[in-house]
């Protein structure tokens, strides 16, 4: 097993499968046909405030709420500045809540992946009771006692096919710079970021991730358009990191979030003829060096299991930040 991030996307759509007894879901491509169903309202009421479908102009104040806790809403704040707050690449609709003087306690993004940024139990409520009346829900993800909590919520509209996972939130800040990077190992000379030229053996690696540690059916057979467009696309955003040698793939790692206070990786791989030979540590160690530069915070998620991984990112420099869960419904469950 390579000391790799989840490669599920949270971008993406996909069936769902077992992986050492958790469900796990890989990407597709977007499609307007994908967006999650909004609600045939601008707005819902609830006894307690509002529930509102964010819509282009209100960019500006939805990021300000969501900057409060950069590490825990960076891919909805990535999503909105990469793509605005309407679009399909965000494979969902962004919603806020506000309370009954009009100040905003809730973000959130309801679709294939849905991704929650509260301050109040009402706006947590509220949220549970959307997401219960959408039909394009796959995946609901979220720090582990907000999500038990939402849960809650969301049960008590009724009872739905569901699997549970569980994730580690591992982060490195700005801060470390000065106290640690004394220790660097030697640079790796020849770590670029990916041009289009590496696109096949970016997308071929990643295809083979998916297969071998999640058990998809090949995602390059299965989506033969959408996911070399995706690939492309990340690539093109300048977000995938490689280093190969001798026409051989030694180490990627892919930035899926990119802010100013936060960076979320997914997607690490290391050669499996390279591994315990330090090439991994000393290609995400000299990443995250570069990243720490521009960005407050890197930070991604492991399974609960891959203890390997665990001490891998401890060795980079990773520190562990708070518990995560996935809640993956089964398709046609909600509704």
């Amino acid at each position: 097993m390579s000391p790799t991030t989840s490669i599920r996307s949270v971008i993406g759509i996909g069936q769902p499968v077992k992986n050492n007894g958790l469900t796990r879901l890989f990407s597709q491509r977007p499609s307007p046909e994908g967006l999650t169903t909004a609600l045939p309202l601008r707005s819902m009421m609830s006894k307690d405030g509002e529930i509102e479908l964010l819509t282009q102009g209100a960019e500006a104040e939805a990021l300000e709420y969501l900057s409060a806790r950069p590490i825990h809403s960076v891919i909805m704040s990535s999503f909105i500045r990469d793509n605005g707050l309407v679009s399909d690449f965000n494979r969902g609709r962004f919603y806020s809540y506000r309370d009954r003087c009009g100040r905003i306690e809730g973000v959130a993004l309801v679709g294939h992946a849905t991704l929650f940024e509260t301050s109040s139990d009402a706006a947590l409520a509220a949220f549970a009771r959307l997401v219960y009346n959408s039909d394009k829900v796959h995946m609901i993800m979220g720090e582990e006692a907000r999500v038990e909590q939402f849960w809650r919520h969301f049960t008590a509209c009724g009872s739905v096919t569901h699997h549970i996972g569980r994730e580690l939130l591992f982060a490195q800040h700005s801060t470390m710079l000065g106290k640690r990077w004394s220790q660097t190992r030697n640079t790796v000379h020849g770590m670029r970021l990916a041009t289009l030229e590496d696109l096949s053996v970016v997308m071929t690696t990643h295809a083979r991730m998916a297969c071998e540690e999640l058990g998809l059916v090949d995602p390059i057979v299965a989506d033969p358009k959408g996911f070399p467009d995706r690939c492309a696309r990340r690539i093109g955003q300048r977000r995938v990191w490689v280093l190969i040698e001798n026409g051989s793939l030694v180490f990627k790692a892919d930035i899926v979030a990119d802010t100013p206070d936060a960076i979320y990786l997914e997607g690490i791989y290391v050669n499996p003829e390279k591994r315990g030979q330090g090439y991994g540590l000393s290609c995400l160690t000299q990443l995250s060096r570069n990243l720490l530069k521009r960005t407050g915070s890197i930070c991604l998620l492991v399974n609960e299991r891959n203890h390997k991984a665990h001490t891998f990112y401890r060795r980079a420099g990773f520190r562990l930040q708070s518990y995560y869960t996935t809640i993956l419904l089964q398709n046609g469950s909600v509704k």
